[in-house]
C-alpha cells in the first residue's frame, strides 16, 4: 500500500482553506444561536435500548472470534488523500499498515478462502460472442431513427441537397451538420447555414423510407423549391441516400476497436466489470451549480463539457470549492477542446461520466453500472449559487428522470429505442439478458443525506424524527416504482434512521457544521478502542494541548466571534466512534428494502449503526447487501460475504486497489460464487486513481488487448489525448486502462497474479447478479452448499416435471436454486444419493454420493432435457 506523508504545515494550510470555505458558505445562511455541542441519542422511542443490544451482540460476536485488542490510535485524515483512498476502509488512518492489523478472520481461514477463489478461477468460462456496437447502416434509412451518425443527401421537390451529417439530438431529432455549420431556419422562414447549433437547427423527422419530413417544432417544415430550401406549413417528403463527404461532428472518441462481447445465450453466466458506485447525474445535485459539465447534451461534447459559469467568469481563480477539494488555487476553465486542467483525478467538481466516456468503458469490458442518485440538502442551501431545489427527494426524482432521458439520448445515437448500450434494469433476470445481449446493465440507486425527509431535530437533549414508518413505506414504494434498486441510509449527516461515520480531515468541520444546522447537534464522536484496531469512524481534527470539553480554538472561536456558528466541538483523541447507532426507523427501512428486494448498502453508517444493520440483515437471512465504495470497515466485510452479499471497494489508485483485492480474497465465502468489482465514486467528490508515472518498469503499453479481445488505444477528445500512465483516471473512459494497470501492478508483485485479478474483475458482474438473485429469494447453489442438495429421487421427480412443463430458466432456479455452472444452454446443479459402503459393514453404513444434475434448455430458454451423472 502506498502511504502519504503530510507535513503539519501543509495540513493546516488545507484546514485554513476549509475554514475560509466554511465561513463563506455558512455566512449566507441565517445566523445560528450559540449552543454547546450535542452528544445526541438515537432517534425514535426506545431506540437507544434496541441499538445498544444490537451493537453489543455484534461486539460479542467479534469477541467470540478471539480477536485480540489493539490500542493503536487513528490519525486525522482526508479520504481524498492518496493513502486514505487506497485503504481497505476509507475510515482508516493515513499510514495504517494493513498487513499488521488484526483481522476478524484467522490466518487459516484466510488461506482457505484464497484457495477457494483459486478453484473458482479454474471453472470453465462461458462462451462469449461478438455483438455489433452499432446497427449496420443501409443505403437508405429504414426509419426516422436510423440516420443517426450517418452522412446523407436529401432528394425532393426537384432538387438534391447536402451532404449532411445527421447528429442526433434526441430520438427522431437531428442537427444537419456541414463543414460551415448547421442547417438552420431563420426567423423569416428562410433556411441558411449557421455557425452554431440552436433550437432553430434541431429538426424533428417524421415519416418513413422515401418520405421523410423535417420540421422545426412550432415553426414550419423544410420545403424544397427547385435548388433552394425554405420552410412552410407543409414540408417536402425527402428521400435520403447514403453518401460520403460529410465532416465529422465534434465529439469525444472511443478509441476501442473490435466488437463488444455478449453471451452465446441470454441466460448464461455473464462476464464483465462492475462499478457499483458512481454518480452519473451529479450535475443536478447541490442546486445544480456546484458540478461543472454534464454527461450528455443535445449538441454534444462542446456543450456538455463546459466549465461552470462562475469558474469561467474568474478565469478559474474564484472556484473556492474546487480549490479546496483539489488543493490547487486555480485552474484553466476551458474544457472542450483543450482540457488542460480538467478532467483530472483530483478535479472533483468537473464532469467525469460523459456518455462517450461511459461508452468507452463499456466497449472496454464493463457490463454493469450502478448510478446513485445523490443529494445533500443542507450543503445545497449553504452554497450561494443554485438553479434546482435543495430538497433531497425532489432532487432524487429529477435525477431519476434524467437517467431515462439520457438512456433515450444514447438510444438516439445508436439508431433507435432500445438500441443503445445504456440499459436501465429493474431485476437481475433482466440485467442478465441485457449483458448477454452485449449491452451495459444500469442499476438505479440512492445515496443521500436525508432520504424520505427523515431528518430529526434535537431539542433539550431529545430527538424528534421528521418521518414515520408509514411515510418511509410510501417513499420506498415510490422509489421502487421509479426504478431504484440499491440504497444507503445515510451519506454526510446523522438522520432519523442512523448515525453517520462522518468526514475526516480539513473538510470535516464544514460538513459537521452543516450537520448541526440540519439536526441541531454535531456528530457525537467519542473515543473508542476498536477490537480489531481499525474498525472506527472517521477521525476528527483535535488539538492535543486543549483538554476535552473546551471550545476548539481554531473553528469554534472564529465562528463564535463572527456570530455565524456555535462553538464547534473539541473531540477527544482518536479512534473516534459516533454514539449514534441504528434507530427503530432505520431497522424498519432495512426491513422495507428487503421486502421489496432492494439491495442495502451499509456504507457511511457509523460503526455502531453498521454492526446493528448487519444484525438485522442476518436475522432476516437476506443476501441483498453490498459495500459499494469502502465506506464500511473490516469488522463488517466478512459479515457481508457470509450473508451472501457482494463488495466493490473504492477504486482509487491501481497500487492501492491491488492491495485491497489481496485482502478481500481472505474474506471470500466458499458457499457463494466469487467475483470482484470497484466503486469509482466519480462525480461524488471522490478522488480518482493517480498515475503511476511513465518511468515505471511496467507501464500500460498501448494499444493493449481488453476483455473480449478488443484493442484499446489511448483515448482522444478534442485536442487532448489521455494516457493512464501519466494522467491516471482523469475521467470514466479510462477505467479499462485502469484495469490493465491493475494487471501490470499485480503481475509485477507476484507472477500470475495479473491474470488472476483481471479474471476476478471479469467475474464481478456475475457475482453482483447472483447476490441480487439471492435477494429475490433464490437459494444459493447446491454444489457449493451441500446442505441444500435435494435427494436423487426428488431431483429425478422434479426433472421429469421440468421437461413436461417446459419450465423457463427463471422458473428452474426458483425451484432448484442457483446453478453451479451456467454455460450456454446448460445449467449444472448437485443432488445427493445414498450409496452403500463396500466391506463387512456395508449393510449398516451408508455414505452420501454427489450427483451432478445437468439441465439443458432450448434456444428459447425452456427445459429440454435433464441428465444425472454420478
Amino acid at each position: 500500500m502506498v502511504e502519504a506523508q503530510v507535513e503539519p504545515t501543509q495540513g493546516w494550510r488545507r484546514v485554513g482553506l476549509a475554514v475560509l470555505v466554511a465561513l463563506s458558505v455558512v455566512g449566507v445562511a441565517l445566523a445560528v444561536p450559540a449552543a454547546g455541542p450535542g452528544a445526541g441519542s438515537d432517534a425514535g422511542s426506545g431506540a437507544n435500548d434496541g441499538t445498544t443490544s444490537l451493537a453489543a451482540a455484534a461486539e460479542q460476536r467479534k469477541s467470540e472470534l478471539g480477536v485480540p485488542h489493539d490500542d493503536a490510535l487513528l490519525a486525522p485524515h482526508d479520504h481524498n488523500d492518496p493513502a486514505t483512498k487506497n485503504d481497505v476502509a476509507r475510515g482508516l488512518a493515513v499510514g495504517d499498515d494493513l498487513t499488521e492489523v488484526v483481522d476478524p478472520t484467522s490466518a487459516v481461514g484466510r488461506r482457505a478462502a484464497a484457495s477457494y477463489v483459486d478453484t473458482e478461477r479454474a471453472l470453465p468460462d462461458p462462451k462469449l460472442v461478438p455483438t455489433a456496437a452499432y446497427p449496420p447502416r443501409a443505403p437508405a434509412p429504414a426509419d426516422r431513427f436510423a440516420m443517426a451518425g450517418g452522412c446523407y443527401a436529401l432528394s425532393g421537390g426537384g432538387g438534391t441537397f447536402g451532404p449532411y451529417y445527421f447528429k442526433a439530438t434526441r430520438l427522431g431529432g437531428y442537427l444537419l451538420h456541414t463543414a460551415e455549420g448547421e442547417l438552420t431556419r431563420n426567423g423569416n422562414g428562410s433556411v441558411a447555414i449557421a455557425a452554431k447549433p440552436s433550437p432553430a437547427a434541431d429538426w424533428t423527422v417524421s415519416g418513413g423510407p422515401g418520405a421523410f419530413v423535417f420540421q422545426i417544432d412550432g415553426a414550419g417544415a423544410l420545403v424544397a423549391q427547385g435548388r433552394t430550401l425554405t420552410t412552410g406549413a407543409t414540408g417536402t417528403a425527402f428521400q435520403l441516400r447514403l453518401v460520403s463527404g460529410c465532416p465529422e461532428y465534434p465529439e469525444a472518441d472511443v478509441n476501442v476497436t473490435g466488437e463488444p462481447f455478449g453471451g452465446a445465450t441470454p441466460h448464461q453466466e455473464v462476464r464483465g466489470f462492475v462499478d457499483a458506485h458512481t454518480h452519473g447525474m451529479a450535475f443536478e445535485f447541490l442546486g445544480g451549480k456546484v458540478h461543472c459539465g454534464r454527461p450528455w447534451h443535445e449538441y454534444g461534447a462542446p456543450y456538455a463539457l463546459e466549465d461552470c459559469a462562475d469558474h469561467k467568469l474568474t478565469g478559474g481563480k474564484g472556484a473556492l470549492l474546487e480549490s479546496v477539494l483539489s488543493g490547487k488555487p486555480s485552474h484553466d476553465p476551458v474544457g472542450w477542446p483543450t482540457f488542460k486542467d480538467w478532467p483530472a483525478p483530483e478535479s472533483l467538481t468537473h464532469e467525469g461520466t460523459y456518455y462517450r466516456w461511459l461508452e468507452r468503458s463499456w466497449r472496454g469490458g464493463q457490463r454493469l453500472f450502478v448510478n446513485l442518485l445523490v443529494e445533500n440538502n443542507k450543503l445545497c442551501q449553504l452554497y450561494p449559487l443554485k438553479r434546482n431545489s435543495c430538497d433531497d427527494m425532489t432532487s432524487i426524482r429529477l435525477q431519476a428522470k434524467d437517467m431515462y432521458t439520457m438512456q433515450d439520448y444514447i438510444d438516439a445515437q445508436f439508431g433507435g429505442p432500445g438500441k443503445g448500450f445504456y440499459r436501465i434494469v429493474k431485476d437481475p433476470f433482466e440485467a442478465r439478458r441485457v449483458i448477454n445481449a452485449g449491452k451495459m446493465a444500469v442499476v438505479m440507486g440512492i445515496e443521500t443525506s436525508i432520504p424520505f425527509g427523515c431528518t430529526y431535530k434535537t431539542v433539550l437533549g431529545r430527538d424528534f424524527p421528521a418521518c414515520s414508518t408509514e411515510e418511509i413505506d410510501a417513499n420506498l414504494d415510490e422509489m421502487q416504482a421509479l426504478g431504484v434498486r440499491q440504497m444507503e441510509l445515510v451519506n454526510k449527516f446523522d438522520n432519523a434512521l442512523a448515525g453517520v461515520a462522518g468526514d475526516a480531515g480539513a473538510i470535516g468541520p464544514l460538513v459537521n457544521a452543516a450537520n448541526f444546522l440540519e439536526t441541531g447537534t454535531f456528530w457525537a464522536m467519542e473515543h473508542c478502542d476498536p477490537i480489531d484496531g481499525e474498525s472506527a469512524d472517521n477521525a476528527q481534527i483535535t488539538l492535543p494541548d486543549i483538554s476535552a470539553g473546551q471550545q476548539d480554538a481554531l473553528f469554534g472561536a472564529l465562528g463564535k466571534v463572527l456570530g455565524i456558528l456555535p462553538a464547534l466541538p473539541l473531540y477527544p483523541q482518536p479512534a473516534h466512534c459516533n454514539k449514534r447507532g441504528l434507530t427503530e426507523l432505520g431497522v424498519h427501512t432495512i426491513e422495507g428494502l428487503a421486502k421489496r428486494r432492494m439491495v442495502f448498502d451499509p456504507d457511511h453508517l457509523s460503526v455502531k449503526a453498521r454492526a446493528a444493520s448487519m444484525d438485522v440483515i442476518e436475522d432476516l437471512g437476506y443476501a441483498g447487501v453490498i459495500s459499494s465504495h469502502s465506506w464500511s470497515t473490516p469488522d463488517t466485510y466478512p459479515r457481508i460475504y457470509q450473508a451472501g452479499g457482494f463488495i466493490t471497494p473504492y477504486a482509487g489508485d491501481s497500487t492501492g486497489f491491488v492491495e485491497k483485492w489481496r485482502r478481500h480474497l481472505g474474506w471470500a465465502d466458499s458457499r457463494y460464487y466469487f467475483g470482484f468489482g470497484f466503486g469509482a465514486d466519480i462525480n461524488g467528490l471522490g478522488a480518482q486513481g493517480n498515475p503511476r508515472g511513465a518511468g515505471v518498469p511496467n507501464p500500460v503499453r498501448y494499444p493493449f488487448t481488453g476483455l473480449g479481445g478488443v484493442s484499446v488505444d489511448k483515448q482522444r477528445a478534442g485536442q487532448r489525448v489521455w494516457d493512464i500512465n501519466t494522467d491516471g483516471v482523469a475521467q470514466y473512459g479510462l477505467y479499462p486502462d485502469w484495469v490493465e494497470d491493475l494487471r501490470q501492478v499485480a503481475e509485477a508483485q507476484q507472477r500470475g497474479d495479473g491474470a488472476k485479478i483481471v479474471d476476478d474483475m471479469a467475474r464481478g458482474a456475475e457475482a453482483y447478479l447472483q447476490m441480487w438473485e439471492r435477494a429475490y429469494g433464490v437459494r444459493p447453489d447446491s454444489c457449493r452448499n451441500p446442505a441444500l442438495r435435494m435427494s436423487l429421487a426428488k431431483a429425478k421427480k422434479l426433472g421429469k416435471r421440468m421437461v413436461r412443463k417446459h419450465l423457463t430458466t427463471a422458473e428452474v432456479i426458483a425451484k432448484v436454486g442457483q446453478p453451479y455452472l451456467r454455460l450456454g444452454k446448460k445449467y449444472t446443479f448437485c443432488a445427493k444419493a445414498k450409496k452403500a459402503k463396500h466391506g463387512k459393514k456395508a449393510k449398516k453404513a451408508k455414505r452420501i454420493a454427489k450427483v451432478t444434475v445437468v439441465v439443458r434448455f432450448t434456444p428459447h430458454g425452456t427445459v429440454k432435457k435433464v441428465k444425472f451423472r454420478r
